[in-house]
């Protein structure tokens, strides 16, 4: 009868990986949305980046064509 084993297995390996994912600390709520105004700002300044590169982009191209 090695499926009732099988199970047993199962059930402790289930419970062991529920105990380690609640031992990680929660975040607080202040912590969170710092958290998210910082990546915000970050990926502001990454689109700003891209869009002057695409500005500077253009600009050489309508340089290069318009002579």
């Amino acid at each position: 009868m090695t499926r009732g084993n099988q199970r047993d297995q199962d059930r402790l390996k289930a419970q062991k990986k529920a105990a380690a994912g609640k031992s990680k600390p929660k975040e607080s709520a202040a912590n969170l949305q710092k958290r998210k105004e910082a990546d915000a700002e970050i990926l502001r300044a990454k689109q700003k980046k891209k869009e002057e590169e695409k500005a500077a982009a253009d600009a050489a191209a309508a340089k290069a064509g318009g002579g």
